[in-house]
């Protein structure tokens, strides 16, 4: 298996772990762009979030953010840091700086998608946002919107003629 192959591996192996699907977020996908493409189905918003995560700056970033994740789950960072990612203090903003690491993938309309999913937090990314005791998902709500905030950039830019009809 090739290192890259192994990467992707690890990456959804990552997230499994922390109990997110690759059709949980291509169901945030479909959230995002089914107004747009109304063909959408699940298979094709899934084998774009598939295509991301194929991006070695996307699974850098997924790495990092669950390692903090777990670190501190762990209480193994020092305070205030421990402290200010297990409350996922507001103001921190280093988890979405982490995202827009991926966002920026598919350029500008990323950006858009990220900030309004990141608002309304649907499907997966409201049970990550739960702050159920002993889970901590400071960055992993923020990382799993910005992997469908991406992939629905990816397949806004292959139907550019529909973005521009629904208005």
């Amino acid at each position: 298996m090739s290192n890259e192959a192994k990467l992707y591996e690890h990456t959804i192996d990552l997230l499994t772990e922390r109990g997110v699907t690759l059709p949980d977020i291509g169901e945030l996908v479909i959230f995002l762009q089914g107004k747009f493409i109304p063909t959408l189905n699940l298979e094709e918003a899934t084998h774009n979030v598939e295509i991301v995560l194929r991006k070695r700056e996307v699974q850098n970033a997924v790495m990092t953010g669950i390692a903090l994740d777990k670190a501190a789950e762990k209480k193994a960072l020092d305070d205030p840091l421990q402290a200010i990612i297990e409350e996922d203090e507001g103001l921190y903003g280093v988890d979405e700086i982490l995202a827009f690491a991926i966002v920026n993938v598919y350029g500008s309309i990323g950006f858009t998608n990220y900030g309004y999913i990141d608002r309304v937090k649907p499907g997966i990314l409201a049970k990550l946002n739960a702050h159920e005791p002993g889970h901590i998902h400071t960055f992993l709500d923020d990382l799993v919107g910005a992997i469908a905030a991406a992939a629905a950039s990816r397949l806004a830019h292959s139907h550019p003629e529909l973005e521009d009809d629904i208005y």
